[in-house]
């Protein structure tokens, strides 16, 4: 693509590539004010995709990091926002960038490039792993309905590749997750008191149970697997309480 035409009027790329550059310069400011808005606060989510970069003649893969500040449902003043970062790889020294003077808590999966900014002598200070329970169900969430759309077709059989422990483990998990809307937007008070009082027993017994099951389980085995993805982290898990 060498040509682009707007409004029946051809301009080459490189012309609207210099005009889309001008605008990022002159917005560069209100950039700067969002971001230092969103690791401003105590706790951030961070995450990051895939996306497709036009390139002279092929489609390349770059990578958008997204990190999110929203203090909502804690009933939290300050507004909602989310700060944008483009990078050519997936390589923890992005990450790193992004996060180099931010010392709260992050909440993301388990991607392997957060792990430094995790040790207790990162300067300006360790940040605190807050583990992603949306992560962790998803596995669990594509084995169950599996599960559930064999059962459709077949009623009263489950079949034998997929074990009905994935659905149990949804069913669990679901729980905790009615608990937080049901205190989504309360004080942080009262959401702690409602964590301690309804979610901890239930924490605590899906632990219990993850670990009973998956020592019957083979290594190979997939639900095996995303148990393991949450035993290997269960404290980032359990933070949240």
């Amino acid at each position: 693509l060498e040509a682009a035409s707007v409004c029946g009027v051809e301009f080459s790329v490189s012309t609207l590539a210099d005009q889309v550059g001008g605008c990022a310069v002159l917005l560069r400011p209100l950039y700067e004010l969002i971001r230092a808005h969103v690791f401003a606060g105590e706790r951030v989510h961070g995450d990051e995709t895939p996306v497709p970069v036009l390139a002279k003649h092929e489609t390349r893969k770059g990578r958008l990091w997204t990190y999110v500040r929203d203090d909502r449902p804690f009933a939290g003043p300050a507004p909602p926002a989310a700060v944008f970062f483009y990078s050519r790889d997936r390589t923890a020294q992005h990450p790193e960038r992004h996060l180099r003077d931010y010392d709260g808590i992050l909440q993301a999966d388990a991607y392997a490039g957060f792990n430094r900014l995790y040790e207790a002598d990162r300067k300006p200070g360790p940040i605190v792993e807050a583990a992603c329970w949306v992560h962790a169900r998803r596995p669990f969430f594509v084995m169950a309905d599996l599960v559930e759309n064999a059962r459709r077709k077949a009623p009263g059989k489950t079949p034998a590749t997929i074990s009905p422990l994935a659905v149990e483990a949804v069913r669990r998990i679901d729980a905790l997750f009615e608990i937080e809307r049901s205190i989504n937007g309360h004080s942080v008070e009262q959401r702690r008191a409602g964590r301690q009082e309804f979610s901890a027993p239930l924490v605590a017994d899906l632990e219990r149970w993850m670990r009973e099951q998956r020592a019957k389980l083979s290594r190979g085995n997939e639900v095996a697997k995303a148990m393991e993805y949450m035993l290997k982290r269960w404290p980032a898990f359990a933070r949240f309480l």
